[in-house]
């Protein structure tokens, strides 16, 4: 079974908890400290300056996409703070959730169902960001390859790229064969972990009982995810063989200097073949 598809309907009630206003301004405080992308102040239509190439080239500079941004509640933030935000995700039930919020918002973000693997954009982008430990359900290394070469082509000359992954040593010495539940009065979550060792692999399976709408009847339905673990030096590999140079990397929980304990480590990464090109 896919995974984010029944899943999506209850996704922000067991991830309430999750702190993606602060996940909002330490992504913020990257993008101003490292990246090329600012915030944009939308405008009427009467005052908008005419389509000259030195304009579009620097509305593209400034968008940011969110990938892998599930039902948006990141891109909301930070569509907020004014970045010009697009976000991609390969599960529609997701989206789906993401198009209410935007619908109550009143914000301009563009949402496409994508695989990221086989991002396809119309533009250049300043900004490429990618949380919640999205990239660790690429489960090979040719599809880290790819989709991190399809991020290094969208980029902006200069362009950053900011993504999280959940170590090695996660998997291995924390999560892996555990049993995780979680009882709430709507809706509850038992879930499996069983880490693979020879392929790095962790499958979750998870079994959620939700309740119907105006009703005492609770609806079960199970979903199994896969993620793979990687090493730091891993994906810095990866980063530099896309073409990308490695800025900084940060323990996502200390934002100190990655450890052999990190859990789940930042990376930033700046596009710089086509920098240096234009320079």
């Amino acid at each position: 079974m896919e995974a984010y598809t029944d899943f999506a309907s209850v996704y922000d009630i067991f991830m309430d908890d999750t702190p993606y206003k602060e996940w909002a301004d330490f992504l913020e405080e990257l993008i101003e400290t490292y990246g090329i992308s600012k915030p944009v102040c939308p405008q009427r239509d009467d005052e908008k300056e005419p389509e000259r190439a030195e304009n579009v080239l620097e509305s593209e500079k400034n968008l940011v996409l969110d990938l892998g941004c599930g039902t948006g509640t990141l891109t909301e933030l930070l569509s907020q703070k004014g970045y010009d935000m697009i976000g991609v995700d390969n599960s529609q039930e997701m989206l789906n959730i993401a198009l209410r919020k935007r619908e109550e918002t009143g914000s301009e973000i563009l949402y496409l169902c994508q695989d990221m693997r086989e991002l396809d954009l119309y533009s250049t982008i300043g900004t490429v960001i990618s949380v919640c430990d999205s990239v660790n359900y690429l489960l090979d290394n040719e599809d880290v390859k790819d989709t991190f070469g399809l991020v290094n082509n969208y980029l902006y000359p200069g362009g950053l790229f900011i993504f999280d992954f959940n170590t090695l040593y996660k998997y291995e010495t924390v999560i892996g064969d555990t049993t995780i539940a979680e009882n709430r009065e709507d809706c509850s979550f038992i879930w499996e972990n069983y880490f693979h060792e020879e392929e790095a692999v962790n499958e979750y399976d998870l079994t959620i009982f939700a309740r119907e709408k105006e009703s005492p009847l609770f609806r079960r339905f199970t979903e199994t995810h896969f993620q793979r673990g990687y090493t730091l030096a891993e994906m810095t590999g990866f980063v530099k063989k896309a073409g990308m140079e490695v800025v900084l990397t940060l323990d996502a929980d200390t934002h100190s200097a990655p450890t052999e304990t990190s859990e789940r480590i930042y990376v930033i990464a700046r596009e710089c073949r086509k920098a240096k090109m234009n320079a």
